[in-house]
């Protein structure tokens, strides 16, 4: 750091002794500086230095001065016990008070503008809003006082070395006492957080928090400090006294910098705000002015740069991402140096070596070493295993243990140091010297090598890539560029400040001086633009520029070095500048350049680059054929100024090959095909040639609109197919008809495509009839009149040919079964031999209505079903086939017959109106809830239970109603149907629990009376005798069915049936009339009533019968 002195100023008395500055304040806008010098209050201009007022007010020393926050008021305070508030605008006292003791401290609140005063036995808070200024007495002199940040509390130093916080009013919050601890001098709180410092005559500076406690470790200081202040926004600490100096210290107390010494004690020292001058007073009436000014320290070693940041810290910077990395050393910073994965910093007392962690993608560094020397050196160099360290002249060698290995000794004093790399602990480094000399150090030898020798003093200098030329800016801002092998002068500009080698090119270097930066590649004329600072790096396309201690990078496109090495045609150079960093037009022109150079290489890695795959195609194909032993470089160019559009110079250059072919087909692919043509004749190609540029021809006027044309051409080149496909969609039907006449029968192909064509036109289906009859294609005329529906032109055609029935009546059955002619559709299937299809469809219709509630035609669809099973008995190829088709129709004749019963019932429930007696409805639900298998789908026993107890109530049979809407009440209820079945339910309670002794079946064989629902079935409940019921109505009909003895003739049954049975149970039978004595015991054993049964049950019976034999 360097302290400049701006001004000072010295008053005397008029006995020569000298005027001392106790105190001193800044204005909040750093514009005026006010100072207490003896009685005088003086009041300074701190831009030009001059005096502007001295203010007589106080009769003794001013002690104390502050400066209140919004910059309207100062105070002062002294010895004469009197507190003097000044208007800053007039520079006339505007408050004057006292109190019982001389004044020590005085402080402006930030916040409220409350002035604190504090003398030696009290002090006051003063109020502008209030007249009175309360005053608190402590139990120890106060010598120190300031406010937080936020004005919330006062601190105050006391002699006894205790400290005392108050609040606004003066109330104690916080006391710290501190045991045997000498008089608080200083004190000042942080200006970011609630932590006080407070510097005591013991020699110490220490830290405590608002609450009391320690916040940071006591610092010996060896003097007795007069101050302390915060400076740089708490960064910093300004420390002095009777050590007759004035020093920064880090914000934990070390000691960082001496700012000035003077010849006597120095009593105040502040920071101006917003700036880096500091004013200081001393005991000898001097108060003087310093800048202070941080020298940069900092080191790059390619995209690291670390420099020295709050003179304590490091902070190092990766360039390309800009990720940084803060490293707190506690300690002033001297000097830095970066290389590789090491970092050496030192400080005062040592030189710290931090390594770069290789376990993370961060930018980390951890400590390696400590080397704990004290030593003075105008430059630090760090390598993988060593410091260098140089003094002037000479250069010394340490390792990172401390230990001296080398040292060399130069002519001259050594002003710029670069380290070139090597093995680790073989390191070499080139050295500028003030002589001008350049030389090479390698840490392994003890010799110092010249290198090169000039008449100016080195500036700076910086070594190529591959280490094969240095650039030198000397004392005169001349930039020379020599080759280290043949030591020849290269080139040279003038106007360089400093230099640096792109490390990514070899040729191509920057240098930086009046406010521009130059380019130079090669020896090329350099390329320049505006940048402020100084150039410290160059890699890639990014140029590193420091300005201050702070480093930024730009971004600077190659395109000038990239078109220079174009014009010289030297594809490989332009290439590798512009893999430094180009736009992509200049990617695209190099790529272009270096194509038409026949460069393929180059143009391949370029076009990569811009991702141009067309043009990768080419070069591959080019290579491809150059591989294969075509060498003909006339027909290279022309395909690439084929495929950049110049196609005329392209067709010149495969003429001039020879290779018309190409240039023909170019021009066809352009749809040129004038220009085509006038090759092909001036070729003198054959007849298929022009035909195919024809043809494509055609197919260009089809693609642009030009129907017209296109058929024509296709016409004449013989595509017939393709005409008429332009025909049909140009909906031209009477061409086609046209051609489909002057075609040959044997061009079937055309013949059938037009007629497919034709066919898709409304209402022009008998042109393709026309075309099939030219072909003779029956199938495909078949195929149309089934599109049309004309059925009987299709069967006419069916028999004269048969082998084609199946693809006429499978399309017939289809359409009447749309048309629900479904017994008509089931023939049709079965001319077409399609048995299983009639079956599909008619079970497709039978699911089709139970879905749809139409259980009417349900019964009918199974009723159709299951006759056609019958039918298909016949065909059966096994016995177990033929069960299984049997078992079917009777499953379908089933379903057909419940579907029958329920449609009345369904019928009967969802209509408003029914025809069907009731009855019948009695006898159909109880038909269908006595039955024992299982229900087909859609048939509702709840439906069912809610119409039988509907009809046995109207009937009388309550029992039954009742048992019904009992077994209702654990079903779901459909939600129309809740209310009157809740409401029945109540209701048939009040009627009798029985059934009309009339409304029981009784039971034909044994007279038996059966319940009206039982679990039976259709069966007598105490006989098991199957009833017989009357389809219509499902009442039951009086017969019994019997089953003759295996021994009995059909005769002997029918002679017995005809049989006159007794006229009463007790008259005597004629047993001789019966044969064999049959209905002896059965007549003998009847009665009444079972007699009149047999009659009825012969009545019926011969009715029934048939002349066939009975089985």
């Amino acid at each position: 750091m360097k302290a400049q002195l701006l001004w000072n100023s010295r008053k005397l008395n008029d006995d020569k002794t000298p005027r001392i500055v106790y105190d001193l304040a800044f204005s909040p806008n750093g514009e005026r500086l006010v100072c207490g010098f003896g009685d005088l209050v003086a009041v300074w201009d701190v831009a030009k230095g001059v005096q502007l007022e001295e203010l007589r007010g106080h009769k003794g020393t001013v002690y104390c001065i502050s400066y209140a926050k919004d910059g309207k008021y100062f105070a002062s305070g002294g010895s004469d016990k009197q507190v003097i508030i000044w208007s800053s605008e007039t520079m006339v006292g505007t408050l004057r008070y006292s109190h019982n003791d001389s004044l020590q401290a005085l402080a402006f609140n930030p916040v409220t503008g409350q002035l604190a005063s504090c003398s030696a036995s009290d002090f006051g808070v003063y109020s502008p809003e209030f007249r009175s200024i309360p005053k608190h007495k402590v139990n120890s002199r106060i010598l120190t006082c300031s406010w937080t940040n936020d004005g919330q509390y006062l601190a105050l130093g006391l002699y006894n070395g205790g400290i005392s916080i108050r609040n606004k009013v003066g109330d104690e919050k916080v006391k710290i006492d501190r045991p045997g601890a000498s008089p608080v001098w200083a004190l000042t709180w942080h200006p970011s957080r609630d932590q006080i410092v407070v510097a005591d005559w013991g020699q110490h500076l220490s830290f405590y928090a608002l609450n009391g406690s320690p916040s940071g470790r006591e610092r010996a200081l060896g003097y007795d400090p007069c101050f302390v202040n915060y400076y740089g926004n708490g960064d910093y600490l300004l420390v002095g006294g009777a050590n007759r100096k004035a020093a920064i210290y880090s914000k934990d107390g070390i000691m960082l910098t001496t700012i000035t010494d003077q010849p006597s004690w120095v009593w105040c020292c502040q920071q101006q705000p917003g700036s880096n001058v500091v004013a200081v007073g001393c005991q000898d009436g001097t108060l003087s002015l310093y800048s202070l000014h941080f020298n940069t320290i900092h080191s790059l070693y390619r995209d690291r740069y670390a420099y020295r940041e709050s003179i304590t810290g490091v902070m190092v910077q990766h360039l390309p991402t800009d990720q940084k990395i803060r490293i707190r050393c506690k300690e002033l910073v001297k000097r830095l140096s970066v290389y590789r994965h090491r970092l050496a910093v030192q400080m005062p007392s040592a030189v710290l070596i931090y390594e770069l962690r290789d376990d993370t993608q961060d930018l980390q560094y951890k400590l390696k070493q400590r080397v704990d020397m004290k030593v003075e050196c105008n430059l630090l160099v760090v390598c993988a295993s060593h410091i260098v360290l140089c003094q002037e002249r000479r250069l010394q060698s340490f390792t990172f243990d401390g230990v001296k290995e080398r040292e060399w000794a130069v002519e001259s004093f050594i002003r710029y140091i670069k380290v070139i790399g090597g093995p680790p602990g073989s390191e070499g480094m080139l050295c500028g010297l003030r002589s001008g000399e350049v030389v090479k150090v390698f840490l392994d030898n003890p010799f110092v090598i010249p290198v090169l020798k000039m008449k100016n003093p080195i500036r700076c200098l910086d070594i190529s890539a591959s280490h094969g030329k240095v650039a030198v800016v000397d004392e005169t801002n001349l930039l020379q560029v020599y080759s280290l092998s043949t030591k020849e002068l290269l080139y040279q500009e003038p106007g360089a400040s400093s230099v640096s080698w792109n490390t990514q090119n070899e040729d191509m270097l920057c240098y930086s001086g009046g406010g521009t930066l130059s380019i130079k590649t090669a020896n090329f004329p350099p390329h320049q633009q505006k940048l402020l600072g100084f150039v410290v790096g160059f890699s890639g396309s990014k140029i590193f520029c420091l300005q201050g201690n702070v480093i930024s990078s730009v971004d600077v496109p190659q395109s000038a070095s990239l078109y220079q090495y174009l014009e010289k045609k030297s594809f490989r150079d332009a290439y590798a500048v512009a893999c430094l960093g180009v736009t992509g037009t200049d990617w695209e022109v190099l790529a272009a350049e270096a194509l038409e150079g026949l460069d393929f290489d180059t143009a391949r890695k370029a076009f990569v680059r811009i991702r141009d795959l067309r043009y990768l195609e080419l070069i591959a194909s080019i290579e491809e054929r150059q591989r294969r032993g075509e060498n003909d470089k006339n027909v290279f160019l022309a395909d690439i100024y084929a495929s950049r559009g110049d196609f005329n110079e392209a067709s010149s250059l495969y003429e001039k090959s020879g290779q018309s072919d190409k240039a023909i087909e170019m021009f066809t692919d352009l749809r040129m095909f004038d220009k085509a043509k006038e090759i092909v004749k001036r070729s003198g190609k054959k007849s298929n040639q022009l035909s195919k540029v024809q043809r494509q021809e055609a197919e260009w006027f089809k693609y642009t609109n030009d129907p017209q044309s296109a058929c024509e051409m296709y016409l004449a080149v013989g595509e017939t197919i393709k005409a008429i496909n332009i025909m049909g969609h140009q909906n031209w039907t009477d061409r086609i008809v046209q051609l489909i006449r002057n075609l040959d029968a044997t061009q079937v192909k055309e013949l059938r495509h037009a007629a497919s064509v034709v066919q898709e036109q409304k209402d022009q289906w008998e042109y393709a009839i026309e075309a099939y009859r030219k072909i003779n294609d029956l199938e495909s005329q078949i195929a149309l009149y089934v599109e049309m529906e004309q059925w009987e032109s299709v069967f006419n055609l069916c028999k004269e040919q048969p082998d084609l029935k199946e693809r006429a009546y499978v399309p017939y059955a289809n359409w009447l079964a749309e048309h629900d002619r479904f017994e008509e559709a089931q023939q049709a299937f079965h001319k077409a031999g399609r048995d299983g299809d009639a079956v599909r469809v008619l079970i497709q219709l039978t699911e089709n209505a139970v879905k749809e509630t139409r259980f009417s035609d349900a019964a009918y669809y199974y009723h159709l079903l299951s006759m056609q099973h019958q039918e298909m008995v016949a065909e059966a190829t096994s016995d177990e086939e033929r069960d299984g088709i049997v078992e079917k129709s009777a499953q379908c004749r089933f379903n057909a017959e419940v579907y029958y019963i329920f449609s009345f019932i369904h019928s009967y429930l969802i209509e408003p109106f029914t025809k069907t007696p009731h009855d019948a409805l009695f006898n159909m639900s109880r038909y269908l809830l006595l039955e024992t298998r299982p229900l087909p789908r859609g048939v509702s026993k709840v439906l069912l239970f809610i119409a039988l107890a509907k009809q046995s109530r109207a009937t009388g049979a309550f029992k039954l109603a009742r048992f019904c809407y009992e077994r209702l009440q654990g079903m779901v209820i459909p939600k129309q149907f809740r209310k009157a079945v809740d409401r029945e339910s109540m209701t048939i309670r009040a009627k009798e629990m029985v059934d009309k002794q009339e409304l029981l079946p009784l039971c034909y064989r044994c007279s038996a009376s059966n319940p009206l629902l039982h679990n039976e079935g259709h069966r007598c409940s105490t006989c098991m005798q199957p009833f017989t019921y009357e389809f219509s109505s499902c009442d039951m009909i009086p017969v019994v069915e019997f089953f003759l003895d295996p021994d009995m003739s059909d005769e002997e049954a029918i002679q017995l049936i005809s049989a006159t049975p007794p006229r009463d149970a007790q008259s005597d039978i004629d047993h001789e009339e019966l044969p064999g004595g049959i209905l002896k015991d059965l007549y003998r054993n009847m009665s009444t009533n079972s007699l009149l049964m047999v009659l009825t049950q012969r009545l019926v019976f011969s009715l029934f019968l048939s002349p066939l034999s009975l089985s």
